[in-house]
């Protein structure tokens, strides 16, 4: 969680003003906490005190109502309802990182990231994103090299994991999709730096 939370501090500054460079500072005056990190801490709350994702997801989003969170999910958090709203994008993906670390099998981990997805991003693609995101952690955090990490991902989702960051890099644009997020995201990792 320390690395999601990291990571989102780090590029809250970029988000919409994305960079083409690995030169860049790592905090500014400017870096802040956004709706990721507020959603991260609060689906490793749930899993700790064994409540249920929605719940949570309310109860931490409404204490920090301007942390970014996009128009749909922001109508969900306000709303008396729980019901998920069929989204895509790349949140449900986002938020999962502590179901990577909280799970010791395979199963586990993509029903705990399908149950943490589907509370809101229900589509076949927020629920996909988050089970590969998930998945990917758990992998690394139990051992696998890189090489079995990429089939694994690739094989079992789907994603195009033979492109490189250099081919990706001068055509990627800001995107809030699951499908044009996570397979990158998860290419940054695996490659060799």
């Amino acid at each position: 969680m320390i690395g999601a939370i990291a990571g989102d501090i780090i590029s809250s500054v970029f988000e919409h003003y994305p960079i083409k460079s690995t030169h860049f500072p790592l905090f500014t005056r400017h870096s802040t906490f956004t709706d990721d990190t507020v959603l991260t801490i609060a689906v490793g709350h749930s899993i700790l005190k064994k409540e249920n994702y929605a719940g949570s997801l309310k109860t931490f989003g409404r204490k920090y109502p301007y942390a970014g969170y996009g128009t749909a999910f922001f109508m969900w958090l306000q709303s008396p309802e729980s019901t998920p709203y069929n989204s895509w994008g790349n949140g449900s993906a986002m938020r999962v990182s502590p179901v990577g670390f909280a799970f010791d099998t395979v199963a586990e981990v993509l029903q705990e990231a399908q149950k943490c997805a589907e509370v809101t991003h229900n589509h076949p693609e927020g629920i996909k994103g988050a089970q590969a995101t998930a998945l990917a952690i758990f992998l690394a955090r139990t051992g696998r090299s890189k090489e079995n990490i990429k089939q694994e991902i690739a094989s079992r989702f789907g994603y195009d994991l033979n492109r490189t960051i250099a081919t990706i890099r001068p055509n990627y644009s800001f995107d809030i999709s699951c499908q044009g997020t996570v397979p990158e995201a998860i290419l940054a990792f695996l490659e060799p730096q």
